[in-house]
C-alpha cells in the first residue's frame, strides 16, 4: 500500500515539473505576440505616418520574424536522439550487473562492455559513465536530463545548431525593434505626437527590447565561446575525463572545425535552421585520439586549419647516436612538437625550442627536449635512439 502510494506522489510530481518546465516558453511565446501587435499595429500601422517608411519597416521586421519563429519552433519541438540500442545493457548483462553486490567487480563489467563501444570518457573516479535509470552506458558527451523525459526547452545535440541560430535572431530581433522605435520613444517623450494608447505601447517596446537585447547578448557571446572551443556547458564547468585523465581541450578541434562540427560543412545551411550537424550524437571526434590518451601531448594547441597540410610533413636528417645521421621522413608537426619516424624502426617525441615556430627560417642544428621515446626502437639500448639535433 504505501508502495503504491509512494509511486503516485512521484508520479504526480514527476506531472508538475514537465507542466512548469512549459511555464519559461509560455512567457516567451506571450511576449513576442505582444510584441508583434505594438510593433505592427500600434507603430507602424498607427504611429508611422510615411506609407514608405510603413513598408519598409514591416517588410524588414516580417523578414526576421520569420527566422525568429523559425528557430524558436526547432529548439523547441525537436526530439532528442536517444542512445543506440547497443549501449544498452542486454537483459543477461542487466541481471548480472543488479545482482552483483560487489562496486569493484560492477566497475569492471563496465569496463568489459565498453570496450566494445566508441567511449572514450570516464567519471571523476575513472570508471565507466553509466545511467541507473537507463541502464545504458552513457555515449560521450551524453547526460541523463533529470527534470524532462523530452525535450520543450532543453538543448542537446540534435537542436544545439537551431538554439543557437534563435540566440542570434533574437538579438537581431531585439536590435531591430529597439532602433526603429526609438525615434519615435523620443518623440512621444518631448510631447511631439499626441498621447495616445499606442504611446504606451511603443515606450514599453522599446524598454523591453533593450532589457532582452542585453541578457541575450550575454548568453549568446557565452555560447559562442562554448562553441569556438568545442565544449558543452558542463564541459565548461567540469572537465572531461578520458582513460588517461582530465583533458579540458580533449574536443577542442580548432576554431573552424569546432563551429563546423555543430552547423556542418555547408556553409549555405548555417543561417538557415535545417539539420546539418555531422555525427549521430553518439561519438564525437577528438582533436587526437592519442593526444587524449597520453598526458605529454594534451596540452598543446592544434595548428588552425587554413594552414597547409602539406607543410606539416617534412624530410630531415637527424643525428640519432654521436657521429650517425640518419635520414627520417614522415615529421609530424604541431604547434611545438615534432614527431619523428625514420627508417630504421626509431620513434621518439620532441618538444621545440619556445622560439622555434613552423614559419620560422630554416635553423641550424639545435638541441630539442626529449619528451618519450617509442617502444619500436630496434637498438638494445634506447637511449643511442634519442634524437639529439636536427637540420630542416
Amino acid at each position: 500500500m504505501r508502495r503504491g502510494w509512494k509511486m503516485a506522489l512521484s508520479g504526480g510530481l514527476r506531472c508538475c515539473r514537465r507542466v512548469l518546465s512549459w511555464v519559461p516558453v509560455l512567457v516567451i511565446v506571450l511576449v513576442v505576440l505582444w510584441s508583434y501587435y505594438a510593433y505592427v499595429f500600434e507603430l507602424c500601422l498607427v504611429t508611422v505616418l510615411s506609407p514608405a517608411e510603413k513598408v519598409v519597416y514591416l517588410i524588414l521586421y516580417h523578414a526576421i520574424f520569420v527566422f525568429f519563429t523559425w528557430t524558436y519552433w526547432k529548439s523547441i519541438f525537436t526530439l532528442p536522439l536517444q542512445p543506440n540500442q547497443k549501449f544498452h545493457l542486454s537483459y543477461t548483462d542487466k541481471e548480472r550487473y543488479e545482482n552483483e553486490e560487489r562496486p569493484e567487480v560492477q566497475k569492471q563489467m563496465l569496463v568489459d562492455m565498453a570496450k566494445k563501444l566508441p567511449v572514450y570518457t570516464r567519471t571523476g573516479s575513472g570508471a565507466v559513465r553509466f545511467c541507473d535509470r537507463c541502464h545504458l552506458i552513457k555515449p560521450d558527451r551524453c547526460h541523463h536530463c533529470s527534470v524532462c523525459a523530452m525535450v520543450n526547452n532543453c538543448i542537446g545535440f540534435s537542436n544545439y545548431k537551431f538554439f543557437l541560430q534563435f540566440l542570434a535572431y533574437s538579438v537581431l530581433y531585439c536590435l531591430y525593434i529597439a532602433t526603429t522605435v526609438f525615434s519615435y520613444f523620443i518623440k512621444y517623450w518631448r510631447g511631439e505626437l499626441p498621447s495616445v494608447r499606442s504611446k504606451f505601447h511603443v515606450l514599453f517596446l522599446l524598454f523591453v527590447a533593450c532589457m532582452f537585447f542585453v541578457s541575450l547578448v550575454i548568453l549568446f557571446g557565452y555560447h559562442c565561446w562554448l562553441v569556438s572551443r568545442n565544449k558543452t556547458t558542463l564541459e565548461a564547468f567540469c572537465t572531461p575525463v578520458f582513460t588517461s585523465g582530465p583533458e579540458k581541450n580533449g574536443f577542442n578541434l580548432g576554431f573552424i572545425k569546432n563551429i563546423k562540427q555543430v552547423f556542418g560543412d555547408k556553409k549555405k545551411f548555417w543561417l538557415i535552421p535545417i539539420g546539418s550537424s555531422p555525427g549521430d550524437g553518439h561519438s564525437f571526434p577528438m582533436r587526437s585520439r592519442n593526444e587524449s590518451q597520453d598526458p605529454l601531448l594534451a596540452n598543446e594547441e592544434p595548428w588552425e586549419d587554413n594552414e597547409d597540410d602539406n607543410r606539416d610533413k617534412k624530410n630531415v636528417s637527424i643525428l640519432s647516436a654521436p657521429g650517425k645521421l640518419t635520414s627520417c621522413s614522415n615529421i609530424i608537426l604541431s604547434r611545438r612538437l615534432i614527431i619523428s619516424c625514420c627508417g630504421n624502426g626509431n620513434i621518439a617525441v620532441f618538444r621545440f625550442p619556445a622560439f622555434l615556430r613552423k614559419d620560422s627560417p630554416s635553423p641550424s642544428p639545435m638541441r630539442l627536449t626529449e619528451l618519450s621515446v617509442g617502444n619500436h626502437c630496434n637498438l638494445q639500448n634506447k637511449s643511442r635512439c634519442w634524437t639529439e639535433s636536427f637540420k630542416i
